[in-house]
């Protein structure tokens, strides 16, 4: 089906938002419950009022300094190296943090000294520096110093009441929650600010770290120095209004982990991708147009989405770095700044009062799902089959659920792309497989790329009304990683005869040209479904329809990290001598020449009488159905012999299955016959010339 002039007038193709809602609006999907248990730690107390800030829980036996918990700056273990009257001694760390944040600070320089006397492995911070001499007024810099700093401070140095608790580290390859209220998460951000958690050399190449470090010192590239300062209004303005009002909200923090083998088997799935309903639009953004869904981010777009709700930031405190089979769920996070642009052009636009509404436990109905793609520094690496597999068990931990009905669909975007060169077209169809193993329906924002718009809806019609399925689809995959280019007489054997429809070549802008197959379809009128799942009619006979290459890929050089660190791929295999692989499909030729015989009957057989015993069958075992077995196969005319498969009856006819299994598996075995390999029983002998 083509683009008609509809998507000239609205900006959108696909389903509408009020269809995938079934009219009942955004806010009306399953959310994942709080649940006390030993797999999810809540750190206040149930239930929520909403009217003041939940109560802190005390555990009764709390662990501030473990492998297995984070490790707190008031922790009595917290300890520091000082010179007192010339003499080296050992003090407790948070002892000197409140004596040293006590005093007063009138400047950022003086702010550094302060943060470097109790954490000195510091680098410069230059970027805080340029933020409060150039960007702001010198009316911004005295509030700041004289009115906001100290209210940081005082809620910094509240930590032990606040967070009393255990905060339990969500580790690699666990499934794991943790909940803790608005406050107590300003609590630890305040502390973050003033760069008070300890640093430990293990604990830091697996676990990002929340300190805010990084962006004090981010000033290594002009181009980045206005970036970097719109992100400090950001913070300010968070602290801005968590300390002028307390917040009485709740959050979820969840890790999940899916082992390999709980994977679904991609080229074995039978279900129709044109089964998932998508809203595809170029205008608006997740955070905007996605309210209610699950939204999905990665690389850039989940660095803007951390500074405009700086509460998810805390998750690089105990989050540690994701692997290949896990994801982190968060599930109630406020926004509290606007902004425009994107990567270097991001820019703070004001406060945001966030409307969303708030679940019994008191969360915000808004979910964020946390996925790092890849980055391929090298675009073509992508479509290894290692590479795909990767990238659809990622999107398949995160967009699937416990849950089984009502789920919310996911809103996304172009994931992985931009500053991690991955292929939007190529994204697009992985998330839309994931979305479509897990149960939800997809809603792409395309972030006013028209053309993916187009060709992607146009896409999903040709798989939804052709039919194919997961299996199928993943075969295409597999085939690029072998050849890196899209075979005319293969691929449309495969999967484009006779259809006059827009391709999977087309829609992901291959070259040179492929030669258009003119074979006239042999029904003149077909079905097809839109994904609103109203039957059209079409006429194959019609002309093809044309989706044009897609625009280049958008780069972005020395992008900062993810905010959580993923796993560096090592177990990917994205050399190219995997390109020079190659396979051949069978023929008609080779078809003939095939064994006639059913193999799987054979099979069988061995299944149904591998437990009987000699008595109850003596004739069916599996080698005296091997010994009938003569495979012919027949040269092409111009040769002058052929060769016949022959199989040599064993020693002992008599064997029984059990003692045919022992002769295939123990070449120990104490059986009677003869002590040979299977392959054994195979010859193959020249027939007398015709």
């Amino acid at each position: 089906m083509e683009i008609t002039e509809n998507s000239e007038t609205k900006t959108w193709l696909g389903s509408s938002i009020s269809d995938i809602c079934k009219g009942k609006g955004p806010w009306s999907f399953t959310i994942n419950p709080v649940n006390v248990c030993k797999y999810h730690a809540v750190l206040y107390n149930l239930p929520v009022t909403l009217t003041c800030p939940p109560k802190p829980h005390h555990s009764s036996q709390p662990q501030h300094w473990n492998e297995d918990h984070v490790r707190m700056p008031y922790s009595d273990k917290n300890l520091y190296p000082v010179v007192e009257n010339g003499r080296d001694v050992i003090k407790s760390r948070w002892l000197i943090i409140k004596e040293t944040l006590s005093k007063p600070i009138n400047n950022s320089k003086e702010l550094e000294a302060a943060i470097m006397k109790y954490n000195n492995s510091l680098p410069r911070f230059s970027a805080l520096h340029y933020f409060f001499e150039e960007i702001l007024s010198e009316d911004e810099v005295e509030y700041f110093f004289s009115n906001l700093l100290p209210k940081i401070i005082k809620l910094a140095l509240q930590l032990p009441e606040i967070v009393p608790g255990s905060l339990p580290l969500l580790k690699k390859n666990h499934n794991r929650s943790v909940s803790l209220s608005q406050l107590q998460i300003a609590s630890l951000l305040a502390n973050a600010f003033l760069c008070t958690f300890p640093w430990k050399k293990d604990v830091a190449s697996s676990y990002p770290g929340v300190n805010f470090v990084r962006l004090f010192a981010a000033h290594g590239r002009p181009k980045r120095h206005t970036c970097v300062s719109e992100k400090f209004k950001c913070i300010m303005h968070y602290f801005r209004r968590v300390t002028d009002r307390s917040p009485v909200g709740t959050m979820t923090f969840e890790r999940k982990f899916i082992p390999r083998g709980n994977m679904p088997r991609w080229d074995a799935c039978e279900h129709n991708l044109g089964n998932t309903r998508i809203h595809i639009n170029s205008e608006g953004t997740i955070e905007d147009d996605g309210q209610g869904f699950l939204q999905g981010y990665g690389c850039v777009q989940e660095e803007i989405r951390f500074v405009i709700c700086p509460e998810l930031i805390i998750s690089r405190l105990f989050v540690e770095q994701l692997g290949d089979h896990e994801a982190i769920i968060v599930t109630g996070p406020e926004r509290y700044s606007r902004y425009s642009g994107y990567g270097d052009s991001f820019k703070w636009e004001g406060n945001v009062h966030d409307q969303t509404p708030v679940d019994e436990y008191g969360r915000r109905r808004t979910s964020i799902c946390i996925i790092d793609a890849t980055r391929f520094n090298k675009p073509s690496d992508q479509f290894y089959p290692s590479a795909i597999l990767r990238e659809l068990n990622k999107a398949y931990v995160g967009f699937s659920s416990r849950e089984k009905e009502n789920l919310a669909p996911v809103a996304t975007g172009n994931w992985g792309c931009g500053a991690f060169r991955g292929s939007c077209e190529l994204k697009s169809l992985i998330q839309l497989m994931a979305c479509s193993i897990a149960g939800r329906d997809l809603i792409y924002f395309s972030f006013g790329n028209e053309k993916l718009r187009d060709e992607f809806y146009n896409m999903h019609l040709f798989l939804a009304n052709n039919r194919y399925n997961y299996g199928g689809f993943y075969v295409v995959f597999q085939y690029w990683a072998f050849h890196q280019k899209i075979c005319t007489p293969i691929f449309n054997k495969l999967f484009f005869d006779n259809k006059k429809q827009p391709t999977i070549k087309k829609f992901f802008g291959v070259s040179p040209k492929l030669k258009e197959n003119n074979t006239p379809s042999t029904s003149k009128e077909t079905k097809k479904v839109d994904n609103s799942g109203t039957q059209i009619n079409d006429n194959r006979n019609g002309g093809t329809s044309e989706c044009k290459s897609p625009p280049a890929t958008e780069v972005m050089d020395d992008v900062d990290e993810d905010i959580i660190a993923a796993t560096p791929p090592e177990d990917l295999a994205y050399k190219g001598k995997n390109a020079k692989m190659k396979f051949k499909l069978p023929t008609e030729q080779t078809n003939d020449k095939m064994p006639k015989t059913d193999i799987a009957e054979l099979i069988d057989i061995l299944d149904r009488n591998a437990n009987k015993s000699r008595e109850q069958d003596k004739a069916g075992s599996f080698l005296a159905e091997l010994d009938k077995l003569k495979v012919i196969r027949n040269k092409e005319s111009n040769e002058s012999k052929s060769y016949i498969v022959e199989v040599e009856k064993p020693e002992v006819d008599s064997c029984t299955t059990n003692e045919s299994v022992s002769l295939l598996n123990s070449p120990t075995s104490e059986s009677k016959t003869s002590k040979r390999k299977i392959t054994d029983y195979f010859q193959l002998k020249p027939s007398k010339s015709s």
